[in-house]
């Protein structure tokens, strides 16, 4: 069993860094690799430790790991005397924050690991149910989870509040198995609304804590220029399709996955009235080989989403990942009438705005057309970045203008 992180550890256990772990932190970052670890003998796993560089200089308070490559998260360059009652504030200053900058939804990323000073923990609001991921081990003590479930029924009194495992983290950080299921209350499902459009959510099915939240400002902006005949590949449960179809005059889904696909149905006959009575064309297939043959026979496209996932889960994937966007692209721009719309993104960190935006003007020049920027854009507000920490910024956005 973890032990809890507690102000005893704090006093008595020290982590001491290397020149380069110590600049890290000093520059702003809020992990150190187990590379740059000098000393951290005997601790246990999950402990609240006390940071210092080689000379024996203070750095602040961390959640340590004994296992994952990042030993060291921060959580103050501060000593923390009460690691419960920290935890508790910082929950509170992460629901404040929601309050302030997120609208037009009941739905949303309540806490954000790192850029909520709550490395390793995962939240998310379906209008009643709450969706938690926990991915470190001194978020998975119990003493932790006992305070996290409990400042978050205090605030926010939810129907339920369900656990979303991922089994590879856990295996990574050496915690033992765990089912996902409830914490709290019996309720597993229910509907929520983004931008006046309505979901279902099963808060034990579908990918990672649910839906795709980050997304939820671009679906808004995307519709603002969308027109035509519209394509949403890797359209999932029907975020960008949804959001376009009252601006467009047809408007087709792909997706690999029958059972997401079953329930953007689902979600398009929720938002009859939205749509008008306009019927969307959900169709299953494999993105790359259904736009290959839609540009070989010649199809056409006013506006063009390409919504991947993440194609670089490492920086050694990097350069395949690009060929692999540089691929949709270069087809989507295919199939763009002139005048027509282009939205693509990407959610993997490693391929940076640069580099994507560098992708995009390859596949223009190989496809004989002219981009030009309308947005480009991050992820939704309620999951912010913070600005030393490139990590917390993966999602890009480009909206363009194709000629």
């Amino acid at each position: 069993m973890l032990m809890a992180p507690t102000a005893t550890q704090a006093e008595t256990a020290t982590v001491k860094l290397s020149p380069r772990g110590a600049g890290r932190l000093k520059n702003g970052h809020v992990w150190v690799y187990r590379s740059d670890i000098l000393s951290a003998d005997g601790i246990a796993p999950g402990s609240l430790v006390k940071v210092t560089d080689q000379r024996g200089k203070a750095l602040g308070t961390a959640l340590y790991s004994s296992s994952s490559q990042i030993a060291i998260r921060m959580i103050s360059s501060e000593p923390v005397g009460d690691f419960q009652a920290l935890l508790r504030q910082r929950i509170d200053d992460a629901i404040a924050y929601r309050k302030e900058f997120v609208r037009d939804t009941n739905a949303y990323r309540l806490v954000f690991s790192e850029a909520d000073s709550l490395p390793g923990l995962i939240v998310d609001r379906y209008n009643d149910i709450l969706s938690l991921q926990i991915l470190t081990q001194a978020m998975d003590a119990n003493p932790v989870r006992e305070s996290v479930i409990s400042q978050l029924t205090k605030r926010l009194d939810p129907a339920s509040m369900v656990e979303r495992v991922d089994p590879r983290v856990r295996e990574l950080e050496t915690l033992p198995p765990r089912a996902s299921g409830l914490l709290t209350g019996e309720k597993t499902a229910t509907t929520f609304t983004m931008n006046l459009v309505q979901f279902h959510f099963d808060a034990l099915e579908g990918q990672k804590t649910g839906a795709f939240l980050d997304q939820r400002e671009n679906y808004a902006v995307a519709a603002q220029y969308a027109h035509g005949e519209a394509l949403d590949v890797f359209c999932y449960q029907g975020g960008f399709a949804l959001h376009l179809a009252p601006r467009c005059s047809q408007i087709t889904g792909v997706d690999s996955s029958r059972p997401a696909l079953e329930v953007a149905e689902q979600n398009a006959a929720l938002n009859q009235k939205l749509l008008g009575g306009k019927e969307i064309e959900w169709i299953e297939g494999n993105a790359f080989d259904l736009l290959k043959d839609y540009a070989a026979s010649g199809r056409l496209y006013d506006t063009v989403v390409l919504d991947p996932p993440a194609f670089a889960k490492t920086k050694r994937d990097l350069d395949s990942a690009l060929r692999g966007y540089k691929e949709l692209n270069l087809r989507a721009l295919k199939m763009l009438r002139p005048g027509g719309i282009l939205v693509s993104c990407s959610c993997s960190y490693h391929v940076d705005q640069s580099s994507f935006l560098e992708m995009l003007g390859s596949a223009a020049i190989d496809s004989h057309r002219t981009l030009r920027l309308i947005e480009v854009r991050g992820q939704a507000k309620d999951h912010p970045i913070l600005i030393n920490v490139a990590e917390t910024a993966y999602l890009k956005c480009v909206i363009a203008h194709v000629s």
